[in-house]
């Protein structure tokens, strides 16, 4: 079944035509219009998006999904290695891409290949999409000759990246979730519940226990006051963040994320495991040592991490041992730093990095399971310590009671 689409493409002089033809699909449409020596601009179905998008919607921002990216990558690479030139295996994935975000990128980046440019200067533009990292290790690439196995190498990367992040929300989405129930119970029973015994409590005539005054006070309070508690809440979480975009504020956050009691060996951990691995990769993939440690620099996403390796970087320039400023800090421990040492008087730095991101993996791996283990306890317990606390506080003026009818019979 044929179907109409609308284009703008750009013809050999560089003059936009716009018209229409028609297709059993896109790609086909595209594919006529490469016949007719034109450059497709914009794609799309009679009243569609671009390049595949939503009807009505034209999308003109590259973007890509969750796993997009690593899924091109990886893609990309068995394609160069099975012998498809660059701008066919692009073409195809193009066409292929599921996100209209994705698509328009590639697109555009497959027009600029066309157009006589190299593939990193193509993904350049793209900062949203193809990171520093990613079109620094394509440059490396491009000029070794390896594109293809550095693509492997970044595949490799990106994948190792991706489930990283995934260890570290799932250690923070158990906490986070139990947190917020804690703190929705506790809200529920104190502003919604207990304020209704006050006239069972009158009509007792007995004397309150102190828990149950206390309970009963701080209930009227939040039932009164709700909004200036989760007011002030907001107010200070803003101002927090706020602050945190400043650079003395976000140096100090994450000083205090390295530092903080149980989840900063599994912050720490984690920011070493980016760093050799990071480092690692763009050695490996023959990017010059002091480009490699601007990358990492950078991409730590730490500033007390990127702090370290900037001294690290003037050292190297100066002609100085790159080992000497990571052994002075107290972020990296001796392990890591005699491991740098011997990799950078053996030549095998890359090899031995490797080796310490892959220590920090398991490491990672083995406190989210830790931690998700002693979380579970503690958080019943706190919710149990809180809803216990309610719930005794509204029985004992009873139990009073009862006390006081016994001794009157």
């Amino acid at each position: 079944m044929t179907t109409k689409f609308k284009y703008e493409a750009k013809d050999a002089a560089g003059k936009v035509v716009k018209g229409s033809v028609t297709a059993d699909s896109q790609a086909a449409a595209v594919a006529d219009l490469r016949r007719r020596n034109l450059t497709p601009v914009d794609v799309k179905k009679a009243g569609g998006g671009l390049f595949g998008g939503k009807k009505g919607v034209q999308v003109k921002k590259a973007s890509a999904k969750k796993g997009e990216l690593e899924v091109f990558t990886r893609q990309l690479s068995t394609m160069l290695g099975a012998g498809i030139p660059m701008l066919e295996a692009l073409e195809i994935l193009a066409d292929q891409a599921e996100s209209p975000g994705f698509a328009f990128c590639l697109n555009r980046v497959v027009d600029d290949i066309r157009n006589g440019s190299d593939l990193s200067k193509a993904l350049e533009p793209h900062k949203k999409v193809f990171s520093h990292i990613y079109v620094s290790m394509i440059r490396a690439g491009e000029v070794s000759g390896q594109i293809d196995i550095i693509l492997t190498r970044l595949a490799e990367y990106l994948e190792a990246a991706a489930h990283l992040r995934n260890e570290i929300k799932s250690a923070m989405t158990y906490p986070v979730i139990s947190l917020v129930l804690v703190i929705g119970i506790a809200s529920f029973l104190m502003i919604g519940i207990v304020p209704s015994f006050k006239p069972v409590f009158d009509s007792l005539e007995v004397e309150l226990p102190g828990l149950t005054v206390f309970i009963m006070d701080i209930a009227f309070f939040m039932k009164d006051y709700w909004y200036l508690m989760f007011g002030g809440m907001a107010a200070i979480f803003f101002a927090l963040k706020s602050l945190s975009r400043t650079p003395k504020g976000a140096y100090t956050k994450d000083q205090l994320m390295l530092r903080l009691p149980v989840f900063g060996i599994l912050f720490k951990k984690v920011a070493l495991s980016r760093f050799s691995r990071t480092f690692a990769t763009l050695i490996k993939s023959g990017v010059p040592i002091l480009g490699a440690m601007e990358i990492v620099s950078d991409t730590s996403g730490n500033l007390v991490i990127s702090g370290i390796v900037d001294r690290a970087r003037d050292s190297v320039r100066n002609g100085e041992s790159l080992s000497d400023p990571f052994g002075k800090s107290t972020v990296f421990p001796p392990m890591v730093v005699k491991m740098m040492a011997i990799g950078e008087r053996s030549g095998a730095l890359d090899a031995l990095l490797e080796k310490i991101a892959e220590f920090y993996d398991q490491q990672v791996e083995a406190e989210v399971k830790g931690l998700t283990s002693m979380i579970e306890p503690i958080m019943i317990a706190v919710m149990g310590v809180i809803v216990g606390g309610i719930v005794l506080a509204v029985f004992l003026p009873i139990f009073k009671l009862q006390e006081k009818l016994s001794q009157t019979g």
